[in-house]
């Protein structure tokens, strides 16, 4: 398997790698004609590729075939992040990605003093395809951005698992165990949420999740509450 990943937008039998992909290839790899590389499209397929021509600005590449990935998750994990200080939400995207989250949404709420921005949604897809490719899934999970938390807790409407990572709460409001189906997590930003936030998460069919004793930095809350469930699920296994 070649360890050399680019995502394209469509796959054909002869395609150009231009742009980001590219330059990354051509720069920072030093591809040159025959240099083998794998194609991804996003649908969970891998397509082996060889590299037939460098041009200025581009590079053909001629597809020899296509293969499922075997890396993909098995279930729809969906997570939802405050917006948080600093790099830290690139940070949260990176390891869910690599743990294997579907997909990611950063939303603002009442305690949130981050903001999300065009640049910045941008920032953290390109941040989840980088990891994407880290880790040999044939997928990046997309990313969402909201002005709400209430948005945010909608966009999670039809999951069969609903779990709201709560740090004012004495005991969880259910277990993880034996956890199955896909599952929405949401997490707050370092300021956390508000009693009538919470309460408007439980009105939309969330329950409460503690993450033990220790208030947790929110980061560190993202990834362990993911990669918990991650186990449960059997993704980690």
């Amino acid at each position: 398997m070649a360890r050399n990943r680019f995502f394209v937008e469509k796959i054909q039998p002869e395609l150009y790698l231009e742009g980001e992909e590219f330059r990354h290839a051509h720069s920072v790899l030093r591809l040159r004609e025959g240099s083998e590389v794998t194609l991804l499209d996003g649908s969970g397929a891998e397509y082996p590729a060889i590299v037939s021509r460098v041009e200025r600005g581009r590079m053909l590449l001629h597809v020899l075939g296509e293969k499922p990935s075997d890396r993909e998750p098995q279930t729809d994990v969906y997570l939802l992040v405050g917006a948080l200080k600093g790099d830290k939400t690139e940070l949260v995207v990176q390891k869910a990605a690599e743990l294997g989250a579907s997909k990611i949404g950063v939303f603002s709420s009442a305690y949130c003093a981050a903001f999300m921005s065009d640049n910045k949604a941008e920032r953290l897809r390109r941040v989840s395809r980088e990891a994407a490719k880290q880790c040999l899934r044939a997928s990046a999970p997309g990313i969402e951005s909201f002005d709400s938390l209430e948005k945010a807790l909608k966009s999670a409407d039809g999951y069969q698992n609903k779990l709201f990572a709560c740090e004012f709460l004495e005991k969880s409001e259910r277990g993880l165990q034996g956890l199955c189906g896909p599952t929405a997590l949401v997490v707050g930003s370092e300021g956390g949420f508000s009693e009538a936030e919470f309460e408007a998460a439980k009105s939309l069919g969330f329950c409460g999740i503690s993450l033990g004793k220790r208030i947790l930095r929110a980061e560190t809350a993202a990834i362990s509450l993911l990669s918990v469930v991650m186990y449960e699920l059997g993704e980690l296994r």
